[in-house]
Order: C-alpha cells, then sequence, then structure tokens
C-alpha cells in the first residue's frame, strides 16, 4: 500500500497528466496549493514512485508521466466515479425520447457517449439469434412489392422487401399476416424456418390463393443470419488526441475496427459490469497504446449487450466510468425496465 504522500503525489500527477499530456515536475507540483510539501520531497517521493514502477521518464531531464501500472493502480485503488450532473442530464433527456427501434437508439448512444468524452464508442448488440419474434406487419407498396416490417422482443426492427404474385389480393395479404403474427409470435429466430414448415405452412395451403409461391417468398423474408451487430461512434475522435500522431497505429487501429467480427469477438469475452483494460492489458496489438472500457446493459433475463470506449491511456477514468454506467442504466431502463432496481 502507498503512503498518504505517495497517493497525493501519483494522484496529482495523473490528473494533471490526463489535463494536459505533459510531463510534471516537481517544481510545478511544488506550486499546486493542494500540496504542502518541500520541492526535495516530492522529488523523494516521486522517486519512490518511479522504483515502484507507478511514475516513468520520458527521457532523463523531464518531468514524470504515469506507468500503465500507476493506471492501473489509480483505477482500482484511488479514483471513484464521479460525473457532471449536466452530463447526466444530457443523457436522461437524449434517452427519455421514446424511441422504440433498437438501431435508433444504440446508434445515438454510441453517437452521444463519442460527443461527451471525445473519445471512439462501440455497442455491441445482442445475438440477433437470441431474440424471439414479436410482430410482423407486411405492407404492400405497390402491385408487385410488399414490405415485411419485422419486430424481436428486443425491439429490433428489419424491413426486407418481397415480391407479392399477382394472384394475391390485398384481402389475402392480410390473412397470411394474421396467420404469421399468431403462429409466429415469441418464436426464436432460430427455430422460425421450421415453425414456418410445420405450423405456417398448412395454413397458408388452406386460406391463401397460391399459397406455394407465396410460401417460397415468406420463407426467404423470414430467414436470419447468425449475427451480433456493432455500432460505432466518434471514429475520428482519435485524431484528436496528442499521443496518436504515429499514421501505424492509428492505421492499426482504423484496421481493427473495421473488422466487424474481431470487434465482436473481442468485446463478447468482456465480463459484465464495468472493466478496464489499460495499454499492454489488451490482447490485440492494435490497441496496446490504448484503454478500453466496457460495461454491459440489459435487453431482458437471458439478453445482454456491451458498450466499449476506446480512448488512450491517458484517459479521464471518473467521468468515463460514470457516463457508461448512466448510459448503461438508461439503455437497460428503456428495452428491460426496473432491470436496475
Amino acid at each position: 500500500m502507498l503512503t498518504e504522500r505517495q497517493l497525493l503525489i501519483l494522484q496529482t500527477i495523473i490528473d494533471n497528466f490526463i489535463d494536459t499530456a505533459h510531463p510534471i515536475g516537481s517544481r510545478a507540483l511544488s506550486k499546486d496549493e493542494s500540496i504542502q510539501l518541500s520541492s526535495a520531497t516530492i522529488r523523494n517521493v516521486m522517486a519512490d514512485l518511479e522504483d515502484m514502477a507507478l511514475l516513468e521518464k520520458t527521457h532523463s531531464s523531464s518531468g514524470r508521466i504515469p506507468s500503465e501500472k500507476g493506471y492501473r493502480y489509480y483505477v482500482d485503488h484511488i479514483i471513484t466515479p464521479k460525473m457532471k450532473q449536466k452530463e447526466l442530464n444530457i443523457i436522461k433527456h437524449v434517452m427519455q425520447n421514446k424511441m422504440v427501434d433498437f438501431e435508433q437508439i444504440v446508434q445515438l448512444s454510441a453517437d452521444l457517449l463519442s460527443q461527451l468524452t471525445n473519445y471512439t464508442t462501440v455497442i455491441l448488440g445482442p445475438n440477433d439469434m437470441d431474440a424471439t419474434l414479436k410482430q410482423v406487419q407486411l405492407v404492400k407498396i405497390s402491385d408487385t412489392t410488399a414490405v415485411a416490417i419485422l419486430v424481436t422482443n428486443t425491439g429490433h426492427v428489419e424491413h426486407k422487401s418481397f415480391t407479392v404474385p399477382s394472384t394475391i389480393s390485398m384481402s389475402e395479404l392480410e390473412k397470411l399476416m394474421n396467420i404469421l403474427n399468431d403462429r409466429l409470435q415469441n418464436v426464436p429466430l432460430v427455430q422460425l424456418p421450421y415453425t414456418l414448415q410445420s405450423e405456417v405452412y398448412a395454413l397458408m395451403e388452406k386460406h391463401i390463393h397460391n399459397y406455394e409461391v407465396m410460401y417460397d417468398y415468406i420463407q426467404s423474408v423470414l430467414t436470419y443470419d447468425d449475427s451480433t451487430k456493432i455500432y460505432v461512434g466518434g471514429q475520428s475522435n482519435i485524431l484528436m488526441q496528442p499521443e496518436f500522431k504515429d499514421v501505424e497505429k492509428i492505421y492499426d487501429f482504423y484496421t481493427m475496427l473495421e473488422n466487424e467480427q474481431l470487434m465482436i469477438d473481442l468485446l463478447s469475452k468482456q465480463s459484465e459490469g464495468i472493466q478496464a483494460s489499460i495499454g499492454n492489458e489488451n490482447e490485440h496489438e492494435a490497441i496496446k497504446h490504448f484503454s478500453l472500457i466496457t460495461s454491459s446493459y440489459k435487453l431482458n433475463d437471458n439478453q445482454t449487450g456491451k458498450i466499449a470506449l476506446i480512448g488512450p491511456t491517458r484517459m479521464e477514468y471518473r467521468k468515463v466510468f460514470s457516463l457508461m454506467q448512466a448510459l448503461s442504466d438508461e439503455i437497460s431502463e428503456i428495452f428491460y425496465p426496473h432491470s436496475n432496481e
């Protein structure tokens, strides 16, 4: 454990470095009103912290900067989440706009979090195949074309167009919609093909003219890929950080960000709650110079998604932890009311 003096100096150096991105020397610390210590004492404490690998020098004549170990100690033992009421109000106001489209809410959340932090946000949706079908609407938009609007229990809304045979009337399309909603409501997406074949086909044969052709179209419309979606906000925010002037670091980061499957695999491995991976704690080379902060949100008893924020190791951890917890709670409350009680 660190002494009171060591904790004070470490916290002050990290807080200052987060704000300025400049190394902190003993002279600057001695002018800090919160530190009532002599320059000599400050230098000795800084040397002790450097020996513990909590601080490091950028070059021989510079002040100190936090090491990754220093940031880890800061996150685990020093900070407590802190957020301005203004930021909390922004999240609540934006998220209480009563939107029902899952994609809308999650993409807005990604954009909002990136704007409030100036970092890059990645939000992982639940695997669609874990969801169930809530409702089907069939809307005829021309003599030969209709759109199927599919709504899942998670709020995911998908639009799929299909051809309507000329022999199918509007009344038969309505019959078909009633059949689908009666037989497919609350059916897991992964089981849709089986239920179509075992239950819907017989009813279509009985009630729908030219049912075989219509069945082929509906079967294609109600086929889902086993996929998880990601939503990204603030892709360019990393360019604003002074430590990322190295083109190679940025190239590797953006290459990773564009690889959806890699991002899905990375975020799927993260544990529930707020988690922080700092610098070399990250397994992927592309983010060895970054911090990855993740939290989770709930859609129901069985489904969760992940929120990730990627920024420099010189990250505003207090603010980030609070924002992510608040956003996770708001998303959970929209889709799964009272889940946080």
